[in-house]
């Protein structure tokens, strides 16, 4: 499956797939039903508006089975810009299928080439193990940070 795999820059095109892919990980994830026209929204906005980051999608025989966004965090303490990982989905039928670290493979590889990026950085529920294992395996590391948030 890997040769048959790639990966690539979201387009318009991916809209409703990604939007389609997010609902499906928050209801798996969080229990959450996310609002379908927010989400799609939401999605395309990120598309119009590439100061907010941009999605990556692996496809396969032209079917869209992953996707990720990658949003952006300035440092000062490194004068430079994290790229978080965020909205990681992949198709349940193409897990444990390396999907996930094709498109990683792919993120570090741009993020090697773009000047002023210092790092990748993603949060991950407590309890989501395997992803976890995954993200270890492929060289990230806990930090000592717990994110907060407050909803608006």
């Amino acid at each position: 499956m890997q040769e048959s795999l790639q990966v690539r820059y979201a387009n318009t095109h991916d809209a409703e797939v990604i939007a389609d892919f997010n609902q499906a990980m928050a209801k798996e994830t969080e229990d959450k039903e996310l609002d379908s026209t927010v989400v799609l929204a939401g999605v395309k906005n990120l598309m119009k508006n590439p100061e907010y980051g941009f999605y990556l999608v692996a496809e396969h025989h032209g079917r869209l089975v992953g996707c990720l966004m990658i949003t952006t965090e300035w440092s000062d303490w490194r004068n430079g810009i994290f790229w978080w990982i965020q909205s990681v989905y992949i198709s349940p039928e193409f897990r444990r299928g390396r999907v996930f670290s094709k498109m990683y493979s792919f993120t570090k590889n741009l993020a090697d080439q773009t000047p002023n990026i210092c790092g990748l950085r993603l949060y991950v529920e407590n309890n989501n193990q395997a992803a976890q294992k995954t993200y270890l395996h492929l060289g990230m590391y806990e930090t000592n940070y717990i994110v907060f948030e407050k909803e608006f």
